[in-house]
């Protein structure tokens, strides 16, 4: 619950898009900044945070991130004007990245490793999950009572979440204290690197066109809101599913096999979209291919990070809370850097290349995994498992 929640505040940004450049008397592309700066925030603070929480007891650590993302929310619920909000947002970002982050290595701290590409899986299905619910939900509350009830509401549903975990979490013990050497280790070695490349390409390929959906969707279709709750809908359960199926691979045929496949198939997902939507004129094949293309997009979309995860612990079991870490801000890495992308090509009024410049990001996340794998079996233990 407490990471669907974290989904949530990550993505609604996206589907209340124009709500709140209305609300705001802000651009569209300044609205879409809302979850550029999220993302960069949430990067660098996952890359810094993860030697401070080594040295502190998770369970502590989780709750006080839990209350900051409690208030934060509040904070933006009653967000005067553009500037306020856009604060609120950095301290969303902060606290999303220590709950992820602490979230992702407890679920590998209490599963056997032949279970961990599963147990990361379970984590992400969590965030997936927000846009099955979460996301669509939000738009309706929005359509009825404006954006800032949805970040109430957020609020609302995270303030138990702080007694409820008190009260289940075992106390623990600060974990071996990483140290900036164990973060030089896991950015010099050139295949975990590209590791990390892939998870940067592959989600900024995703949100050069996801943070910018909406009015991509309503320049094709003009949905009414209702319909458009119904697409990310769709779009949520075929998440879910990609994350789940993301674990399941990385811990069925292997690391190093699912992480070649990954990209490469979503490279071809999302160059399918663009391509439905050329010289589309409502007719209802052309819309059924159109959608069935985004649902496949959408659910490998949320499979590189269970793939790319449990090839780093699995590669380097000694370095995994730094692997870890330096992914958690290399998402956030790639959804600012697609972000921005985005935002810059709708400024220009060049909405309809959104996804093919992702397609352009999609491409390098392949030629990283490639390298990250280069010569088969980049270390012991790689071996997938049944």
């Amino acid at each position: 619950m407490t990471v669907f929640l974290v989904g949530i505040d990550e993505n609604i940004c996206t589907g209340i898009l124009p709500a709140i450049a209305t609300g705001l008397n802000v651009s569209t592309a300044s609205a879409g900044q809302l979850t550029t700066i999220f993302s960069a925030v949430f990067a660098l603070w996952a890359f810094t945070m993860a030697a401070w929480l080594s040295r502190h007891s998770r369970r502590r650590a989780l709750l006080v991130a839990l209350v900051v993302f409690a208030l934060s929310n509040v904070a933006a619920a009653l967000a005067p004007d553009y500037a306020a909000l856009f604060v609120t947002r950095i301290a969303m970002a902060a606290s999303c990245a220590t709950i992820v982050l602490l979230c992702s290595r407890l679920a590998t701290d209490i599963t056997p490793p032949e279970y961990h590409g599963r147990a990361v899986g379970i984590i992400f299905m969590g965030i997936s999950a927000s846009l099955v619910l979460g996301v669509p939900l939000g738009m309706t509350l929005e359509h009825w009572a404006g954006w800032r009830a949805v970040f109430a509401a957020i609020a609302l549903a995270s303030a138990p979440l702080v007694f409820v975990l008190w009260r289940v979490l075992p106390p623990s013990a600060p974990s071996a204290v990483l140290t900036l050497r164990t973060y030089v280790r896991a950015l010099a070695q050139p295949r975990r690197l590209a590791a990390q490349g892939v998870t940067i390409a592959m989600l900024g390929g995703h949100f050069t066109l996801f943070a910018y959906l909406v009015p991509y969707l309503e320049s094709l279709f003009a949905p009414s809101p209702h319909t458009m709750s119904l697409l990310f809908l769709a779009f949520g359960v075929a998440g879910v599913a990609g994350a789940w199926l993301g674990g399941w691979a990385a811990d069925r045929v292997g690391p190093v096999a699912s992480l070649l496949g990954c990209p490469a198939l979503f490279f071809v997902a999302m160059m399918s979209v663009p391509l439905a939507a050329l010289h589309y004129h409502g007719d209802i094949w052309q819309t059924v291919f159109f959608l069935v293309a985004m649902m496949v997009w959408g659910s490998l979309s949320w499979s590189i990070s269970p793939v790319v995860q449990n090839h780093l612990i699995r590669s380097a079991p000694h370095d995994a809370d730094a692997n870890v870490g330096v992914n958690v801000a290399a998402m956030h890495v790639g959804v600012a850097l697609g972000a921005g992308a985005g935002g810059a090509l709708v400024d220009i009024d060049a909405l309809a290349l959104t996804p093919w410049a992702g397609c352009a990001m999609v491409a390098a996340a392949v030629l990283c995994a490639w390298l990250a794998t280069r010569g088969g079996q980049s270390c012991q233990g790689l071996q997938g498992h049944g």
